[in-house]
């Protein structure tokens, strides 16, 4: 079996790997870091969770042992999709390098531009940042990557997703010809492809895994959930997860529970916090030193749900989530993987529950069609819910009420005036005695029906006109009271 002191890792980050317990390495790190240590560019596909970071953090350091960093010229640049993601990239590295005298800079959006550039100013061996910031600093004419001699790109998949590839394009385009390429990705579009045809030279392509494939050591289950009323399903649904998180008992320690809207991840926390389910919730609209304080208590353990978008789906290394709950199924089936993969990690064993409605039916079978497999099917645990007919009130609500003109029938007459109006009053039209009819009425029986029509639910008499009481002035055509005048 292949220890790390057998991959020629330098001995200061031998050292560092061994005081975080890690003594073998995953198969990608094993396939990656050999030839990555012998200058070769690498293409390294494999899912989530399977130890990545490493694969280019360790030869990385081991490369850069030797050589000093010059002003705003950094000697390394590592690309990541996500601020989190970038961030537990700078974690890596700073556990990995504390025994060597190698310096990083995180350049990520909602920190201050000016810190970044007094760190920036020193010069940095390794530059970890998100495309947009760093094309910022670029185009402020304060980073310089004519230096750079080896170029990560991580998660690129997740970059094609977000929109990134011409900014990672450009940003290849000012680095030198010379640079040592490691690219990874969980899967392989078209698009990905031509990118490591363009900008990778005959690179060592490892494949631990097949694309997209998830991890055997997560348990997997989908409840197809159908409201009873349309109009509350969104209620149902978070009475559903409240449902499968209390079917977990204590299995469930923690949990990261994922949504398709940042709206949805805000009222999904705030429905976990009213029924007293410690959650807090994470997306790209809340400000950085907010997002990093809410990780860092769920790492810690002082939070037990994390309510998530996508922002957080390949931004979290926490080795001992024990559940994902996707509260939506993903519109991207990519995304589906890298969500699961939040839990199951380093080995562990983990548990994913998603809820499909209806409507997510194309979603969940490109999910299927993706991972090569079905999803097996859960029974939903409102079973009384799940089983119950409609009621008389879901059934009126979903029938829209119908405008009748002419006579009122006495069904549809309210019980409340029904038993407190006379018997002569409740009897159809018809019944009634003619001599109750206005004669001024009789040669206009459509408008009279269309009144009582327009009146009903105010009262049910007939309108009374003028009659023989109409004034003078309403008798005369206009022509005669242009005369007048």
């Amino acid at each position: 079996m292949t220890k790390f002191s057998d991959l020629n890792l330098a001995p200061k980050v031998l050292k560092a790997v061994a005081e975080t317990g890690y003594e073998t390495p995953t198969p990608i790190q094993a396939g990656a870091i050999p030839p990555a240590l012998e200058g070769r560019d690498v293409l390294g596909i494999a899912q989530t969770g399977t130890g990545k970071t490493a694969s280019f953090t360790l030869p990385m350091i081991t490369l850069l042992g030797r050589g000093r960093a010059r002003a705003r010229m950094p000697r390394s640049l590592v690309l990541a999709p996500t601020r989190e993601l970038a961030a537990q990239v700078a974690e890596n590295f700073d556990a990995y390098a504390k025994y060597t005298k190698l310096s990083r800079a995180l350049l990520i959006g909602g920190t201050s531009f000016k810190d970044q550039d007094a760190i920036i100013d020193k010069g940095v061996d390794v530059l970890i940042a998100t495309p947009g910031r760093l094309l910022d600093h670029l185009e402020r004419g304060k980073l310089i990557l004519t230096d750079v001699k080896v170029m990560v790109v991580d998660e690129a998949d997740r970059m094609l997703d977000m929109g990134f590839i011409p900014d990672i394009e450009e940003i290849f385009k000012r680095t030198p010809f010379t640079r040592q390429t490691l690219f990874f990705s969980a899967t392989m579009a078209p698009e990905i492809e031509r990118i490591t045809n363009t900008f990778l030279s005959n690179p060592a392509k490892i494949e631990v895994a097949r694309a997209a494939t998830t991890n055997d050591n997560i348990k997997q289950g989908v409840v197809v959930f159908k409201a009873a009323d349309r109009r509350k399903e969104a209620s149902q649904k978070r009475a559903l997860l409240r449902a499968l998180i209390d079917q977990e008992g204590e299995a469930c320690t923690n949990a990261i529970i994922f949504c398709n809207r940042k709206s949805d991840v805000d009222i999904v926390a705030k429905s976990l916090n009213k029924y007293g389910y410690q959650a807090a919730p994470i997306h790209g609209d809340l400000d950085q030193s907010h997002r990093t304080r809410t990780l860092d208590k769920f790492r810690d353990g002082d939070l037990r749900f994390l309510v998530a978008s996508d922002v957080a789906a390949r931004g979290l290394d926490i080795p001992n989530v024990s559940h994902v709950f996707n509260f939506d199924v993903p519109s991207h089936a990519e995304d589906y993987v890298h969500r699961i993969g939040r839990t199951g990690r380093a080995g562990r064993k983990g548990t994913a529950v998603m809820i499909a409605i209806p409507r997510d039916d194309k979603y969940l079978e490109a999910v299927e069609d993706l991972v090569k497999q079905t999803i097996p099917r859960m029974d939903n645990p409102l079973k009384q819910e799940k089983a119950a007919p409609h009621s008389d009130d879901s059934a009126k609500s979903d029938e829209k009420p119908k405008r009748s003109r002419g006579r009122r029938k006495q069904d549809d007459a309210p019980a409340k005036e029904a038993a407190s109006s006379p018997a002569a009053e409740d009897a159809p039209a018809q019944d009634k005695p003619k001599a109750a009819a206005k004669p001024q009425h009789d040669d206009k029986p459509k408008q009279d029906r269309g009144n009582r029509g327009r009146n009903r639910g105010r009262n049910d008499r007939d309108v009374v006109g003028l009659g023989d009481d109409v004034p003078a002035f309403l008798a005369k055509s206009f022509a005669e009271r242009a005369k007048d005048k």
